[in-house]
């Protein structure tokens, strides 16, 4: 006759690998991410949450308009949230509040009041990548502190969770 596991050991079992498959996941699947500040209004809000897929990156870089999750340059224990404009490589220039990429003027449906004053051209060094806000006037991004290093990039922003009534994918 087998004994049988006693329910503490089942449970003691269960939690462990759960606990294991969840790390994995949130390592190397996704991550959840919390939205701070109006930078990226209307895209997004203060107090949504977001899933970041971190997968992605890690099949291939990023596009110019992905929103992205990364860590602050200047202070890595900061997380981000910003759409990337500029790739490794390219020319970045505002003017008129009119974004420039490599002298063509970028198309941006999703920026409602596009940004006073200027932004002399800049070209993105290798392994960086040029981030904006949706909402310029109120967003601290590459103009101020510069390009993000790749390795700071968390993953591309994926889907809203919360609020339920704004809940869905964000590609």
């Amino acid at each position: 006759m087998s004994k049988r596991p006693s329910r503490t050991r089942e449970a003691a079992q269960t939690l462990l690998v759960t606990g294991f498959v969840f790390v994995l996941i949130e390592t190397f699947l996704f991550q959840g991410f919390r939205v701070y500040g109006s930078c990226m209004e209307p895209s997004l809000y203060t107090g949504e949450r977001l899933l970041g897929n971190k997968l992605l990156y890690r099949l291939h870089p990023p596009q110019r308009g992905d929103i992205i999750v990364f860590r602050y340059p200047n202070d890595p224990t900061r997380i981000y949230v910003k759409r990337v404009i500029g790739l490794p490589g390219e020319t970045v220039a505002i003017r008129g509040g009119e974004v420039h990429v490599n002298g063509r003027r970028l198309r941006e449906d999703y920026v409602v009041n596009g940004a006073h004053g200027e932004y002399p051209s800049t070209r993105v060094p290798r392994n960086r990548l040029f981030v904006l806000g949706d909402n310029r006037d109120h967003s601290s991004d590459s103009r101020s502190w510069g390009t993000v290093p790749w390795g700071h990039v968390e993953g591309k922003v994926w889907f809203r969770y919360w609020p339920l009534t704004r809940a869905g994918s964000l590609e």
